[in-house]
């Protein structure tokens, strides 16, 4: 449940990145890509937090860990990299 809520606040949160970047890109030309590079930045420091506390306060250990926040990272940022590519 926890990971399905972290996939869709990701993708919430790419929705607010990219529509920055589209109301901005008419005076700031590389506005959507600095919004989608801004986001994936942003996107791993999130990822990387729930990681961690799923390690030091969850008690789970990082190899059962890894795979979530590969899930929880990878999913969103593909989703900006294809939309970014093919749409923006």
């Amino acid at each position: 449940m926890r990971t399905g809520l972290f996939l869709l606040a990701g993708l919430l949160l790419l929705a607010a990145f990219l529509i920055l970047g589209k109301l901005f890109s008419t005076n700031y030309p590389g506005a959507t890509l600095t919004a989608a590079i801004g986001y994936i930045a942003v996107w791993f420091i999130v990822a990387a937090l729930n990681m961690w506390i799923g390690i030091a306060k969850a008690g789970y250990s990082v190899a059962e860990e890894l795979p979530i926040f590969a899930l929880i990272f990878l999913v969103p940022a593909a989703v900006a990299i294809v939309l970014k590519w093919k749409f923006l």
